[in-house]
């Protein structure tokens, strides 16, 4: 076989291998993606057989008249800002001190991170049940007023009590990042910066913490990503309420879509919600790549 029979037969053979991968990826993604841009320019109610077309009134209504998108993508900003400072802050601190020489290291790194195993809905419903009743019995056997408030009834407790708990669940994941970037940070600069008389602070700031920060680039994607599709925890722990306090965008397009049935109206709220989570990410991964290289 020459040649170019032997490039031809290698095409082929690529071809063949490589088909049912891209059919897999075309029917679980492409052709979802294309249905959800078709039905967002329609008014649907999900049983129908023939959606009525009506352009692009539905992101009319998204950006113009709904009060409770509005409510609800502020919801979802404020929760994404906090969360990913708190749990950043807080895993790299935990890392700072399960990354030195503790005796049982080994069984707070796993005490951190088995929350992470549990489904979102599950340690909300775990959770609601804490708030409900486990602090009940603390208020009355301890006296303190702290556990005497309403945590799920009040609009501001309540969006502390959705980003304490989800925090609580996940810490251990992004632990485990800056425990393995903390461990890749050579020892010799460790210790020519204590040579050269720096302190803790001046070491962690001038040497560590520059070095982690393709682990900081991999954590804050990851929070910013999971935190502006926040939906288990609310749908578990709150279930929206008080009122519609703790309503994430992603809770409004769940509402919207299965209980109220406006699949044309929700799947244009999902549209919108892909489009801001890929610019966001996108910038956010351009400037961390750029800070990486700077440092």
């Amino acid at each position: 076989m020459n040649k170019w029979g032997r490039r031809l037969t290698e095409k082929v053979e690529f071809g063949i291998f490589t088909l049912p991968v891209l059919i897999c990826v075309a029917v679980a993604f492409y052709i979802p993606f294309v249905l959800t841009v078709r039905y967002s320019l329609t008014k649907w109610n999900g049983i129908s057989k023939h959606p009525k077309f009506i352009g692009m009134d539905n992101f009319k209504q998204i950006f113009t008249g709904d009060d409770l998108f509005a409510s609800s993508s502020w919801f979802t900003v404020k929760y994404t800002i906090l969360y990913i400072i708190l749990i950043n802050v807080l895993a790299i601190l935990l890392a700072l001190v399960l990354d030195s020489k503790l005796k049982s290291k080994a069984f707070l790194r796993a005490a951190f991170f088995i929350p992470y195993i549990l489904s979102l809905v599950i340690v909300g419903f775990i959770w609601k049940f804490i708030f409900m009743q486990g602090f009940e019995s603390l208020g009355n056997s301890t006296g303190w007023s702290i556990f005497g408030w309403s945590w799920l009834g009040t609009p501001r407790l309540a969006f502390i009590s959705v980003l304490a708990v989800s925090i609580w669940q996940s810490i251990g994941f992004y632990l485990v990042i800056y425990i393995a970037g903390l461990q890749s940070v050579p020892d010799d600069l460790k210790e020519a910066a204590v040579v050269d008389g720096a302190g803790p602070i001046r070491r962690f700031f001038s040497v560590t913490l520059p070095l982690l920060a393709p682990s900081i680039t991999i954590a804050v994607f990851m929070a910013l990503t999971n935190s502006i599709k926040v939906f288990d925890v609310i749908l578990s722990l709150t279930g929206g309420g008080p009122g519609s306090s703790t309503y994430s965008v992603a809770f409004d397009i769940y509402q919207d879509t299965f209980t109220n049935n406006l699949y044309g109206y929700g799947t244009a709220k999902a549209l919108v919600l892909f489009v801001a989570v890929l610019i966001i990410t996108v910038v956010q991964l351009t400037i961390f790549k750029r800070r990486e290289v700077e440092s």
